[in-house]
């Protein structure tokens, strides 16, 4: 279906063979895809499950004088509409005025949405009736005796439990045009008198704050005169899209008000400067407005919300804090970032019963001494930063994704090596190699500190309120605290390596143990599974699958190791097979941190394209999905492979569009068949002035999409 030429980029190559094998996944995926029923209006549907008219709260209009219309949308039962951020899944309502020369339209003045609960997902929108207000402003020109006629098209997403469907109609409106101001009332004042009422406004009751911190999001509330004495069934409704619309939202009570917790979304705007929406509690049914600026730390009022919101305080007394740390820690051995470490200490333990006892003692020491000198140089480190003014939280090197991956290779080449894919030396009883082959003493101080690693982001029952009173603590007693914490954390095998009595309840060494450790790669891979989806959260998608290949290329490279770089083989051989082995891995560190450009794509709606025509840019819009190979070397070949379509896209301000296609789509569905197709790539560019967008070919390459674009191909230098 496609060619692959000789200057394609090093991680098309790589991925070509298993693309063709996923193409013919999606081929077979892709008969089960049907297209939108033929469209009535261009893009609408004939009938539907929702109706619209205009109303206005004027009879007659006069010159520049502005007057409220509304556009009225009525749900069938158990049918909705979406509000301007749909949530989990939808698409916004949108109206596309067609007014006389010179007239100008205000935004939409949404009313509040209702929560539209669906399985796992939370949308929000409208059932029954809802009416979207917009202001009507005449031009001072305008005309008295004539008959003015407003029109707009509106379209909207219309959905039920089971289905949802692209619908869309024109309304319009005539009005005659009089000298006097202010025009006189129509008939349907009342009604839009009534929904203006129950718009969201901004509220002199609370001084409202807003703060990230990490993937959190923090409205603070200071009551003022008039408060509510208490806050119940409070939700915040974002109108950006920067909060996770089914993930809880917390209230705390904090002693100057409230603190409001958000899930914040992977796609938010980095540089989100406000934090607007819609906030309902009980005795405000519709809702106040905010839209506090966000900084990136609690204001003054709000500094103890910190530790309020960690589940505890500085209230707790230092015992209570050293022992909540020891049990926290203790408990973080069985969790799951951690117990694959302590597995494997306990297998080299099992290794050493009946040996010198002495030199178990020393072994357990050391590991102890690792687990505390790794605590207290990450506890340094952290609490460094937060001095200078970092917004950094426990856990914080796991929010970096090239430690992540680091992490996952790690975690992945020691798990094939207990699988006996290949073998880096007997004197590997440990998360690490043994840095001194005489003693093994240095391999349990790695594992010690590795511990450490890889058990902060899981922060077990118990140790919450510990973390959050520690960090809020002066710095000597926050190694104290800590102190406690990895001291819990290296208890079970300081016991196992102090008590002798306890070491020869294991089973004795032998032929089973072959078995236990294959048997004990399986918690590694979990592991290194459980940083790949961390990291999916945060890249790319096109670096993710990068990643992914990435990882198939090191495990080729452990094979290519086990394979020829065995004690039996012959010097030679094994050279070819260490040399050979380091090379593969090489490839495969370079595919995974392999630059790959960010072009912020945003999610394709018909409004957002409307919207960017209206301001006059080029659009390039790409249909894809993830299950689709040709869309997946489309992208390499023209955006990845060389700088040309990269550096005109961006000279020209072109708006990057992507309408997603990996799960069913109803509104990419009917956009596709507006356009006489039901399957992906399809890649539209918009151009200013033009009323149709330039379809392009399925298979692409710089040069076409340069040409649709009007550069000359040859005109820009690759990088």
């Amino acid at each position: 279906m496609y060619t692959l030429q000789p200057w394609l980029g090093i991680s098309t190559q790589l991925r070509a063979g298993v693309f063709l094998l996923v193409w013919a996944v999606g081929l077979l995926a892709s008969v089960r895809v049907h297209a939108a029923a033929p469209l009535d209006l261009p893009g609408f549907p004939a009938g539907g499950h929702t109706h619209a008219d205009l109303l206005a709260d004027v009879s007659a209009v006069a010159p520049a004088t502005p007057f409220t219309v509304a556009v009225r949308l009525k749900m069938d039962p158990t049918w909705h509409t979406y509000w301007v951020n749909y949530g989990d899944a939808g698409t916004a309502t949108t109206v596309e005025w067609n007014l006389p020369e010179g007239w100008k339209s205000g935004p939409i003045q949404w009313p509040t949405p209702q929560k539209l609960p669906l399985g796992n997902f939370m949308n929000y929108g409208y059932e029954d009736t809802a009416l979207l207000l917009v202001t009507i402003s005449p031009p001072a020109n305008a005309h008295p005796g004539e008959t003015v006629k407003l029109g707009a098209k509106v379209t909207w997403l219309e959905c039920s439990a089971e289905e949802c469907v692209q619908g869309g109609t024109e309304v319009s409106l005539e009005l005659p045009m009089v000298g006097s101001s202010p025009p006189p009332a129509g008939e349907f004042k009342p009604l839009l008198d009534a929904a203006r009422a129950t718009l969201p406004q901004p509220t002199d009751k609370f001084n409202v704050t807003a703060w990230r911190t990490g993937d959190r999001l923090f409205v603070g509330l200071e009551p003022r005169a008039g408060a509510p004495a208490d806050l119940k069934e409070v939700y915040f409704f974002s109108e950006g899209s920067q909060t996770k619309p089914a993930a809880s939202q917390i209230l705390h009570r904090v002693s100057h008000g409230w603190v409001l917790e958000l899930a914040r979304t992977d796609f938010a705007p980095a540089g989100a400067k406000t934090l607007s929406g819609v906030l309902t509690f009980t005795g405000s049914p519709n809702g106040v407005a905010i839209a506090p600026t966000l900084a990136t730390a609690p204001p003054a009022v709000f500094a103890d919300a910190i530790s309020s919101v960690a589940g505890g305080g500085t209230g707790l007394g230092m015992l209570a804090i050293l022992g909540l740390g020891f049990l926290g820690g203790l408990i973080l051995n069985f969790m799951p970032c951690v117990f694959p470490v302590l597995a494997i200490k306990v297998l080299g333990l099992v290794k050493q019963a009946g040996g010198d006892r002495g030199r178990v003692v020393w072994h357990g020491l050391v590991f102890t001494a690792g687990v505390l000198v790794s605590m207290w140089a990450l506890v340094g480190v952290l609490q460094s930063l937060r001095s200078a003014g970092a917004q950094l939280g426990w856990g914080f090197q796991l929010q970096e994704p090239a430690f992540v991956l680091g992490l996952a290779v790690f975690f992945l080449l020691f798990a094939l090596s207990l699988s006996g894919v290949f073998e880096i030396g007997a004197s590997l009883i440990g998360a690490g190699a043994d840095l001194t082959a005489k003693t093994g003493l240095a391999g349990s101080f790695f594992q010690g500190g590795l511990a450490v690693v890889v058990a902060t982001p899981c922060t077990a029952p118990l140790l919450a309120p510990a973390l959050g009173a520690a960090m809020a603590l002066p710095v000597g007693e926050a190694f104290l605290a800590f102190t406690a914490i990895a001291l819990g954390l290296a208890s079970p095998y300081l016991l196992l390596s102090l008590f002798p009595g306890l070491a020869r309840c294991l089973p004795r060494p032998g032929a089973w143990m072959e078995g236990f450790k294959q048997f004990m790669a399986f918690p590694l891979y979990a592991t290194a599974g459980f940083l790949v989806y961390t990291l999916a959260g945060q890249v790319s998608a096109e670096r993710f699958l990068n990643i992914l290949f990435a990882l198939v290329v090191v495990a080729l490279a452990a094979w290519f190791y086990g394979r020829y770089a065995t004690a039996a083989a012959s010097p030679r051989q094994r050279r070819m097979g260490q040399l050979g082995g380091l090379l593969v891995l090489a490839a495969g560190l370079a595919l995974a941190y392999w630059p790959v450009p960010d072009l912020h794509w945003e999610p394709w709606s018909a409004a957002r394209v409307a919207e960017l025509q209206k301001d006059g840019r080029p659009i390039y819009v790409d249909f894809t999905a993830r299950w689709c190979a040709t869309c997946q070397v489309n992208k390499d070949v023209v955006f990845h492979s060389t700088g040309r379509v990269q550096k005109e896209f961006a000279r020209q301000k072109v708006a990057l569009l992507r309408a997603d296609w990996t799960s069913a789509d109803p509104a990419i569905t009917a956009e596709l068949a507006r356009f006489g197709r039901s399957s992906v790539p399809f890649d539209l560019l918009y151009l200013p002035g033009k009323d149709q967008p330039v379809i392009l070919p399925s298979v692409l390459t710089p040069d076409t999409v340069l040409k649709a674009l009007g550069e000359k191909a040859g005109s820009a230098e690759p990088n």
